[in-house]
Formats: C-alpha cells, sequence, structure tokens
C-alpha cells in the first residue's frame, strides 16, 4: 500500500497541474477563438486541431526528449515539468473547444443588448455572456477531467512513478498478489475520479441550468 499511496500523490500533483494550467490556458484561447478575426482565430484552431490530432504519448516525447535537442538549456525539461507541460497543452485543446461552443451557444442578441446600454465589449462578455456560458461548461469540464486525471498513467513511460507505475513496482516485489494489486490500484482511481464527477454534478445542480433566450 505505501508504493500505491505513494504513486497516487504523484497523480493527484500531476493532474491538479495539469487541470490549473491547462484550463486556464483553454480559456484564454477559447475566449479568443470566438473573436471574428481569422488572424487569431484560424491559427489557435490550427494549433488545437494539430494537438488533438496527435496521441498525448507524441507531445509528451516532442516535450520531454525532442526539446533538449534544440540545445537551449531552459528547455532541458526533467520528467516532471516536461509531463505537466505536455499534459497541460492536450488539456488545453479540449477546454477550449467547450469554452467557444459554450461562448458561441448564448445569442448575440445578449452581448448586442449589453453595448446598446453603454457596455463595452469587454464589459458584456464579462457580465452578461460568460455567466450565463459557464452554467453550459459545467457538464462537459467534469469529464474532461477526469479523463485527464486517467491520461497521466501515461507519463510513466518517461519515468514517473505516478499510480499505475507504482502498481508495476507493487508486482515486481510481490508477484502472487498481482491481481490484489491492480485491483487496489482501480480502486484508488476511483477513490480519486468518483468525487470529481460528484462536485461536477454538484456545480451542475448548484447554478443550475441555464435557459437560454431565442
Amino acid at each position: 500500500m505505501p508504493f500505491l499511496l505513494d504513486g497516487l500523490w504523484m497523480t493527484v500533483k500531476i493532474s491538479l497541474f495539469t487541470i490549473f494550467f491547462g484550463s486556464l490556458l483553454g480559456v484564454v484561447v477559447g475566449m479568443l477563438r470566438t473573436l471574428d478575426y481569422a488572424v487569431i482565430s484560424y491559427p489557435l484552431g490550427a494549433f488545437i486541431h494539430a494537438l488533438r490530432g496527435a496521441p498525448f504519448l507524441i507531445h509528451l516525447y516532442l516535450v520531454y526528449f525532442m526539446l533538449p535537442l534544440t540545445g537551449i538549456s531552459w528547455l532541458q525539461l526533467e520528467a516532471f515539468p516536461a509531463a505537466v507541460i505536455a499534459l497541460s497543452l492536450y488539456t488545453s485543446t479540449y477546454v477550449a473547444e467547450i469554452v467557444r461552443s459554450a461562448i458561441q451557444a448564448v445569442p448575440r442578441g445578449q452581448s448586442e443588448a449589453a453595448r446598446s446600454t453603454g457596455m463595452t465589449a469587454l464589459q458584456s462578455m464579462w457580465f452578461v455572456v460568460l455567466p450565463q456560458a459557464v452554467k453550459l461548461m459545467i457538464p462537459p469540464m467534469g469529464g474532461v477531467y477526469v479523463i485527464i486525471i486517467k491520461g497521466t498513467s501515461i507519463v510513466s513511460v518517461i519515468g514517473i512513478t505516478e499510480l499505475v507505475r507504482a502498481g508495476e513496482h507493487a508486482t515486481q516485489r510481490h508477484p502472487k498478489e498481482m491481481m490484489m494489486i491492480y485491483g487496489l490500484t482501480a480502486l484508488l482511481y476511483f477513490a480519486y475520479c468518483y468525487p470529481v464527477l460528484r462536485l461536477a454534478r454538484w456545480a451542475e445542480t448548484k447554478f443550475g441550468s441555464v435557459r437560454l433566450p431565442s
């Protein structure tokens, strides 16, 4: 159990950093994609499709193995920051699409009405559009975060002892207990992911669904 708990703690750290930075970047990218400027939306769209069109393992290899080949000192990343950066970039693409879709689901008349009262574009976005869009973002965000938590198991390929790799180490020490060890591993993943889903469900219920006027 100590091996598994250490692995679980590593999984928690990586996922929390990833969710924070990935969400932050994703919200910015998603909001920028709603602007009617091709010079902004097209490059960001290409960024999203390029990352989503390749497996996360490729991103991890590029950040951890390829960037150091540039010879730039600050790109010589250790395993943990490389994993967080790669997974954050990957997460941001999904968050960005959720944010963009939610904002665009709010009728344009809402922002136009806000602008007619004297609000700036930023004020109408902050006070009128986003409060409605956030309620649409909550349900899919919970699912994305759970996927990211489980996706942290891939970082074991660059030597990080997260939960799955800790389970593998435990089976090497106690091969006769393999079924129990992997059962405990699955149980610990469930113990971590289930509260996240319940929290998302609580937030959805707390804030309530939004009725968008036509």
